[in-house]
């Protein structure tokens, strides 16, 4: 049954003290609509030709890549969107590296057998975690992944109505009011912390290696790998001024048509879309080569101050 506030302002209230009280347990949020969907547009919307941004530019409205810890900050999200009823707790990020295992009941799937299945083929046990019930009937298991290992996103993938939510992505948080109802944490589950995820089921979420490309990916010996160990070591909010400033070196010491592979797979690798990293080294590569740019002199963004060992 859907949810009739009358008091839209005390939904939002209540949100944000549920966003806040998460935030205190080190859980990076951001205010969602009814709707499940972050309650801040993009900056960029009315923009079709903006280069992808994820908060780059300072101001709200990029999704998962708003979210905080920071009460301050939180405050300031969910007062330029005081229509919010729920709140969106981020994954991947420290210090939890949260995975959401999200066992949906729509459309007739038995989600929680096929896990059960899957725990049996391949020898693991879901320990005690936070257990989050949805209002369709469905349940959100909390895990935890180790640090520097990037989790996807998936959607059916280990089996259908087993959805992953990972780096990038969020979990609707406890207490959050949707148009279908409310989020609840399961009785007996509250007091937890997520558990760490076992490594039969992590390995199970990870995507497979990818195969070695015809390319080498050590263009330009020692110099050229330290570029890409540079890219990978990236964390969120570093990600494309990494890759740009290690595009825009490789281009200027004539090596980065031959390292462009090997940047946008460790690009990707730490969770750029193949289309954003290609994106950044086009740019790089026009910076560096204005004849390359029907627009030489453009600005940029900074280089990352950080430089590679």
């Amino acid at each position: 049954m859907a949810t009739t506030d009358r008091n839209p302002r005390q939904a939002t209230a209540l949100a944000l003290a549920h966003a806040l009280s998460a935030a205190e347990r080190g859980l990076a949020v951001i205010p969602l609509s009814r709707t499940k969907l972050p309650a801040l547009r993009s900056p960029h919307r009315d923009d079709p030709t903006a280069p992808p941004c994820h908060g780059d530019c300072g101001r709200p409205g990029h999704g998962v890549y708003d979210a905080s810890t920071d009460p301050a900050r939180i405050r300031e999200l969910f007062a330029a969107a005081p229509w919010s009823t729920g709140y969106g707790i981020a994954c991947g990020l420290p210090p939890h590296h949260l995975i959401g295992v999200d066992l949906d009941t729509k459309s007739g799937t038995d989600s929680a057998t096929a896990l059960r299945e899957l725990a049996l083929r391949h020898l693991f046990t879901i320990p005690p975690t936070v257990v989050v019930l949805t209002p369709s009937g469905g349940r959100h298991l909390w895990l935890t992944g180790p640090p520097h290992v990037v989790v996807p996103n998936s959607a059916g993938r280990l089996a259908p109505g087993i959805d992953i939510r990972g780096a990038g992505g969020y979990l609707v948080g406890p207490g959050s009011r949707t148009d279908h109802g409310v989020y609840a944490t399961a009785p007996g589950t509250a007091h937890l912390v997520p558990a760490p995820c076992p490594r039969a089921l992590l390995r199970l979420l990870l995507p497979p290696p990818r195969a070695p490309r015809s390319t080498s990916p050590t263009a330009g010996g020692a110099h050229g790998r330290g570029l890409v160990q540079f890219v990978l070591a990236a964390h969120q909010g570093q990600r494309n001024t990494r890759l740009y400033w290690a595009a825009c070196r490789a281009y200027e010491d004539g090596i980065g048509d031959a390292l462009s592979d090997a940047l946008v797979d460790a690009a990707v690798h730490t969770g750029l879309t193949p289309r954003e990293a290609r994106s950044t080294l086009a740019s790089a590569a026009r910076m560096t080569h204005p004849q390359r740019s029907p627009h030489p002199g453009l600005p940029h963004p900074d280089p990352d101050p950080d430089k590679p060992l």
